[in-house]
């Protein structure tokens, strides 16, 4: 598992490739609200394909390295089913299940329940590293995922939780999916983002699939809808997922998982200010435990980087 960032490309990439992801991320919300009159599988498709599109020529640069690698050392079967079958079901399961979401739920709460992702990479990658979890990986879980509780508690501006509770249970799926999906990028043996279209693409066709299962009726969204979708793919499931593989890769974990932790504040404060979510004190507060409790929860893992490290 590669642990060791691309000594290729400096440190500065790496930050300036997790902080472009993180922004596009925090603007997620905005546009989904805008598309929101699309099915969500129909969402789905269009914000893939849109993704696909984009993330082309990264794709086409990619060529002669994956060449050279496939030399080298060729994927194991247990890698390309992990690559080519786990990760475009992840994302498939991730922006689905979010899309779905927040059509159950408000907006703002169900998005802050996704952008808790970043502490559940934290918490996979300690145990599946070492069977164990440190204790301030565990006090930041708690800390975060109290901020999300917050929010589900009834107060002013909501009607409760068991109105949404279908809604929030797929917002965390969808951040049980980032965090899995962020793990298995970070450990898999080559470059995600080369391989970023097909995988789109095959989560794409999923979508479809499910669109028709479910019986949704199909039809030509609005102007404003279809932009919407379209920038959704373009953005935060396109440059951004692109973006963040390479900062996976070419920079330490803690530093790039920690600036992660950003985006339920910047996605918090963009809804307010465009009128989605309304000025609910229990937002900011929420925002703030998920940041700190991710920040809580890196204390101890550079010591653990640098012992595996030792390890291997």
């Amino acid at each position: 598992m590669q642990l060791i960032p691309n000594p290729s490309r400096p440190l500065y990439v790496s930050i300036i490739a997790a902080l472009f992801a993180v922004v596009l991320w925090a603007g997620a919300p905005l546009l989904v609200d805008l598309a929101s009159s699309v099915p969500p599988f129909q969402l789905t498709a269009i914000a893939l394909i849109s993704g696909a599109v984009v993330a082309l020529p990264t794709s086409l640069r990619g060529r002669h390295t994956r060449s050279v690698q496939k030399v080298q050392a060729p994927l194991s079967l247990r890698w390309k089913i992990a690559i080519y079958g786990l990760l475009p079901a992840l994302i498939l399961g991730a922006i689905a299940g979010y899309l779905t979401g927040v059509g159950m739920a408000p907006t703002a709460e169900a998005a802050l329940i996704t952008y808790t992702w970043p502490i559940m990479f934290i918490v996979i990658s300690q145990w599946l590293f070492y069977r164990r979890i440190p204790l301030p990986v565990m006090l930041g879980a708690l800390i975060a995922f109290s901020g999300a509780a917050l929010l589900l508690s009834p107060g002013a501006g909501t009607e409760g939780f068991s109105r949404y509770v279908l809604g929030y249970g797929l917002a965390l799926m969808a951040a049980c999916c980032w965090a899995l999906y962020s793990w298995v990028c970070q450990a898999a043996p080559v470059a995600v983002a080369p391989i970023m279209p097909r995988l789109f693409l095959l989560a794409a066709l999923g979508a479809a699939i499910a669109d028709v299962l479910t019986g949704a009726a199909f039809g030509l969204p609005s102007s404003l809808a279809l932009v919407a979708g379209i920038g959704l793919g373009v953005g935060p499931y396109g440059l951004a997922m692109v973006a963040w593989d390479v900062a996976l890769r070419s920079g330490p974990a803690a530093l790039v998982g920690s600036l992660a932790y950003g985006v339920p504040v910047l996605a918090a404060a963009f809804l307010v200010i465009a009128g989605v979510a309304a000025p609910d004190w229990r937002l900011p507060l929420a925002a703030l435990l998920v940041v700190v409790g991710s920040v809580v929860a890196t204390i101890k893992r550079n010591e653990a980087c640098s012992e595996l490290l030792a390890e291997t």
